[in-house]
């Protein structure tokens, strides 16, 4: 390819462009993931709380992860997403 007086190559780069999700799936995608994850947050967060005022201290392991494991859902959601475009 012949450079440029940039020294960048002149042209068009042929790559691979993987087709973008449309509206109504990332719409779909942020009511799921975010339903899913409060749902599934919400009661690691409620069990455990309520395990921990009980006297039981196994319970921070559920009220720890929530928030993670709650987003994790949603970029699992994100990348099947993705992947169903191809």
């Amino acid at each position: 390819m012949p450079l440029g007086p940039d020294g960048l190559a002149e042209g068009r780069t042929r790559g691979y462009l993987a087709p973008m999700p449309n509206r109504a799936d990332i719409l779909v995608l942020g009511l799921t993931a975010g339903t899913v994850g409060s749902l599934v947050g919400g009661l690691m967060l409620g069990i455990g709380l309520g395990l921990v005022t009980q006297g039981a201290h196994i319970g921070w392991l559920l009220v720890l992860p929530a928030a993670p494991v709650s987003g994790a859902l949603g970029y699992i959601l994100a990348r099947r997403l993705v992947n169903q475009q191809d």
